[in-house]
């Protein structure tokens, strides 16, 4: 159950989301002609997009942020799709498995 507390972390998550230009990159991200290739190209507005949703995905794995709230706002599933290859990409380069893990877990998640 969201909380007061939560509200205003997403007021915050709101400006941030904005300020970071995020708008700008999901309508990139998410144009028909958007191509994810391999996922090895290099894309500020791809970058943008894993770091707002692995942020998200970080505080709901930490109960800090009500993930009922938090997936009524975002369509995570969607974005993660577009975007996956590109953090599959860098698992493998890095051979560090944690990467964007948790805007994959939220992305993923069944909801209730």
């Amino acid at each position: 159950m969201a909380k007061h507390e939560d509200a205003l972390i997403v007021i915050e998550l709101s400006r941030w989301f904005d300020e970071m230009g995020l708008p700008e990159a999901l309508k990139e991200v998410m144009a028909d002609n958007f191509d994810v290739g391999d996922g090895s190209v290099e894309s500020d507005a791809v970058r943008k997009v894993l770091r707002f949703g692995e942020t998200i995905g970080s505080l709901v794995k930490h109960r800090v942020l009500d993930w009922d709230l938090i997936s009524d706002l975002y369509w995570f599933e969607g974005w993660w799709k577009r975007v996956e290859k590109f953090a599959l990409y860098e698992r493998q380069e890095t051979g560090e498995p944690r990467i964007y893990e948790h805007f994959e877990a939220i992305a993923t998640r069944p909801i209730a």
